[in-house]
């Protein structure tokens, strides 16, 4: 990560600081003239790795308080922009910070609109950190600090006052429900410990008259002045800063402040900038004043600074994918040496077992042979199962049939004409591809039943079995003797008397059809 610069940045010069996990190191400080500008550039030039900061502590600040419709987005920032060129006209450092909305049917927003109105203060230094290309993180005010200040301090969010000395400036704020309302800044001309505690007392009065004036606060409101100040001028301010019935003041000592602060390096005097410094390195402020074409630097720094975390995250992941696919490689790599060496031991404890055998009476060869004509044995033996379901389904409502035999038979292994005219049967078992059922049974009928109705009840019989779809049936002999040349009478039943007519049908089914 870039190291921190912190610009601390007043009327007549600018420090620069050097921050680093709560340590604030004062590294130099340049005068507002052409050496102090090439010093400041030599010094840029010496860091230009680094994020810049510029925390401002001016009078030339102007706040205002409005309040605009309830809008979002591009809208919203277009109408805060045309109030920001009517209230500061041509003013190029400018802000707005949200003061929440208001509890109306309409909810319109409170919005404070301030700017730094000297632009010409800032010029040279913006401008050396412009030519050396460097990422400015913004441009913050001392005043817009100190809604952080009083929630580190853990003070409400009732209207107060906060008052501060830095850099021979007094810096009085009003703050309510937490947030900035207003901010000025008087000079210090006495510098002493009576003289600072002098001048809380009479510029907290005159800040209480002027927010009555403006109708911030109401005349008889009471309202207390934090004075943030060392233990070794508490006495004297103390003596100085008495309560009255509309003014309360409560001294708050700097270096209790900057332990809340986690300020590692302790302020030894009443001046607080190390504390703001040490406050804009850890929570800067939502709202500051550079605009896009001044934080062009510091958006391609963030932009270098999430493709190179990004980058290390896929360098890091590839490198927990490659330690993984290590791991698992030499993981299969023992688990194989395991199962070889379990294969080597597996077989020697088999050849073991084998020598243990009785001997066969046959070679291995015959006896994989014998196998071989089992399985094949196996494979091609039929079984009369379909042929008989099928030939049941055709019975199923011949109750006047009964059955005396079926015999079955599966095919017919072939034959080749030897040399000589002999037939030998091949010794190759040839599948079977056909079976074969001679069906014998006798038609029971009513005694009063002639012959055509036995034939015709027959002939039922045969069509049924003909209407099975794999079924080929051929009628080997009918119930009575029917020949071209013959007639058939009805005497002849009665005088063959009554006797069970006999047929004999033959049933062939393809095999696998």
């Amino acid at each position: 990560m870039a190291a921190s610069r912190l610009l601390y940045l007043s009327a007549h010069h600018l420090s620069a600081f050097s921050w680093q996990s709560g340590v604030l190191a004062d590294e130099h400080s340049f005068d507002a003239s052409e050496a102090g500008q090439a010093a400041f550039a030599d010094y840029l030039a010496a860091n230009s790795s680094c994020v810049f900061s510029i925390l401002a502590n001016v009078s030339e600040e102007g706040f205002h308080i409005e309040t605009i419709p309830f809008l979002r987005g591009a809208d919203r920032e277009a109408v805060i922009a045309r109030k920001q060129g009517q209230l500061f006209f041509n003013a190029k450092l400018v802000t707005a910070l949200s003061l929440g909305h208001q509890k109306s049917r309409r909810k319109d927003e409170r919005v404070m609109l301030a700017a730094l109105t000297r632009p010409e203060v800032f010029a040279p230094w913006l401008d050396a950190l412009a030519a050396a290309e460097l990422a400015l993180a913004g441009v913050y005010s001392l005043s817009l600090l100190t809604p952080n200040l009083l929630r580190k301090l853990g003070i409400g969010a009732q209207p107060c006052l906060l008052l501060t000395i830095q850099d021979q400036s007094l810096r009085q704020s009003y703050l309510e429900n937490g947030e900035l309302h207003f901010s000025r800044l008087t000079p210090l001309h006495n510098s002493s410990i009576g003289g600072i505690a002098q001048t809380f007392s009479s510029e907290a009065l005159k800040l209480q008259q002027y927010l009555v004036g403006q109708r911030l606060i109401g005349r008889k409101q009471p309202i207390k002045a934090y004075l943030l100040a060392h233990a070794s001028a508490r006495k004297a301010i103390e003596n100085s800063c008495v309560d009255s019935e509309a003014l309360s003041f409560t001294v708050l000592d700097i270096e209790d402040s900057a332990r809340k602060c986690k300020l590692k390096t302790l302020p030894t005097d009443t001046h607080c900038e190390p504390l703001f410094l040490n406050l804009l390195a850890t929570d800067p402020p939502r709202a500051q004043f550079a605009n896009d074409d001044q934080r062009h630097g510091y958006h391609l720094w963030l932009l270098r600074s999430v493709v190179r975390r990004v980058a290390s995250l896929v360098l890091l992941s590839c490198l927990l994918l490659a330690g993984k696919q290590l791991f698992d490689a030499s993981r299969i790599e023992n688990e194989v040496a395991v199962l070889a060496s379990e294969t080597g031991l597996t077989r020697q404890r088999y050849a073991d077992i084998v020598k243990t055998f009785p001997p066969i009476p046959t070679t291995n060869e015959n006896l994989r042979r014998v196998i071989n004509r089992y399985q094949e044995l196996e494979r091609n033996s039929a079984s009369p199962g379909h042929l008989y379901r099928e030939i049941s389904h055709a019975l199923d409502s011949a109750e006047w049939v009964d059955l005396e035999a079926i015999d079955w038979q599966a095919g017919k292994p072939q034959s080749t004409a030897a040399p000589g005219g002999v037939n030998v049967v091949s010794s190759e078992l040839q599948p079977v591809d056909q079976e074969t059922a001679i069906v014998r049974g006798t038609l029971r009928l009513d005694g009063d039943s002639n012959p055509r109705q036995v034939l015709a009840v027959f002939n039922r019989l045969v069509a049924a079995l003909r209407a099975r779809p794999q079924l080929e049936v051929e009628v080997l002999q009918q119930p009575f003797d029917v020949e071209s040349g013959k007639s058939l009478k009805g005497g002849d039943a009665a005088l063959e008397g009554k006797e069970p007519r006999s047929f004999k049908v033959q049933i062939r089914r393809t095999i696998g059809s």
